[in-house]
């Protein structure tokens, strides 16, 4: 089934995507024990519509929370809640209900307006983050390098949705190496089906209406990002394979092997290897050590070749760059089903661009 891509989806607005309940169920299962005494703090969310509030509000008793806090950023268009009809930002705070901890009727919280705009960088935003201990929400794609910023200023816990190819964010790997951010445990790949606003048109094949006139989307590419541990984080990958030049190749930049799939991994080899950034999929703190990113800025390259810039076809463009438009790079072989990238201006060597890449190595 088509979808469409994070980053496209989430740059309209668009930016107002309703995570579902099962897939937030899926994933908190695995830090039940971490929320007892709790604040939960919500702030990409109408408290309304908001199934992270839902989720957290019918678990309130059984996770032992202290509070829930949720808000939602001034809608600029006056049908994207049309439930609502309201173009408030507004916020709730939620401590349960003593007279009836069972009820599972929230019709009757106050929903608060705020003074503002309700955007997370606000000043009126930030003194409820501060109330927080742990940030749990879908923040917009577009603003995922500052909202992960602000949460790691502030020193907070969190469990956020976002895009695989964040990762590759040198603001997000810094904290990947420095094992101060991972991957959640229950998205690993495919796609994922969001609710959108009644206002969002369904162009892609993966959109679908329910009977309720309900709109959904499929969004691809979509991983939890947290700094919460869990168990199963430190399983380690079993690997099988032995080393062998021929089907490891080096980079011609930089001395690592590269390996295309993760679980091909070769059990023998302490060198540093280039892995694809779904590794980190299946990373264990305890198994590896991560060196760096594959692109120029992050790892020191061997060499400055000047290359000719070659088309999808392997035809000459007469651009120019170096070092491969400042990523890794191995030889072009006879075998590859992909034409040459590029050719060495000096020997007429071919080559072939590698894909973002993790460079790691095995502990011993």
């Amino acid at each position: 089934m088509a979808s469409e891509s994070f980053d496209n989806a989430k740059k309209s607005k668009a930016d107002e995507f309703y995570t579902q309940l099962a897939d937030i169920e899926k994933e908190m299962n695995h830090y039940k024990d971490f929320f007892k005494g709790k604040t939960v703090l919500c702030n990409c969310d109408d408290p309304r519509i908001s199934n992270f509030f839902k989720y957290f509000a019918l678990k309130f008793n059984e996770l032992g929370l202290k509070k829930i806090i949720t808000t939602c950023y001034k809608n600029q268009e006056v049908d994207l809640f049309s439930q609502n009809d309201c173009e408030k930002a507004v916020y709730i705070e939620y401590t349960g209900n003593p007279n009836d901890p069972t009820s599972t009727d929230f019709s009757t919280i106050e929903v608060k307006e705020l003074k503002g705009d309700g955007d997370f960088r606000s000043q009126e935003c930030i003194e409820l983050l501060k109330q927080a201990d742990v940030v749990i929400t879908n923040p917009p794609f577009s603003l995922f390098r500052e909202y992960i910023a602000q949460l790691i200023k502030y020193e907070k816990k969190f469990i956020i949705l976002g895009n695989v190819n964040a990762l590759s964010y040198k603001e997000t790997f810094a904290l990947i190496k420095e094992n101060k951010l991972w991957l959640g445990y229950s998205i690993h790949s495919g796609d994922r089906e969001f609710g959108v606003p009644d206002s969002y048109p369904l162009n892609a094949a993966g959109c679908r209406t329910d009977e309720n006139g309900k709109k959904y989307i499929r969004v691809k590419g979509v991983r939890w990002f947290t700094n919460i541990d869990y168990n199963e984080r430190h399983e380690e990958l079993v690997l099988y394979k032995n080393y062998s030049p021929e089907e490891f190749p080096k980079y011609e930049n930089y001395d690592a092997i590269n390996v295309d799939v993760s679980t091909d991994i070769p059990i023998d080899y302490d060198g540093v290897i280039g892995v694809p950034i779904t590794f980190l999929d299946k990373y264990s703190p305890d198994q590896f050590e991560i060196v760096g990113l594959g692109i120029v800025g992050s790892c020191e390259f061997t060499n400055e070749r000047r290359m000719e810039i070659l088309d999808k076809n392997g035809v000459p463009t007469g651009k120019y760059t170096v070092n491969a438009k400042g990523t890794l790079y191995r030889k072009h072989l006879e075998s590859d089903k992909k034409p040459a990238a590029f050719k060495d201006c000096e020997t007429g060597e071919l080559y072939q661009s590698i894909y973002a890449r993790i460079l790691i190595k095995r502990k011993q």
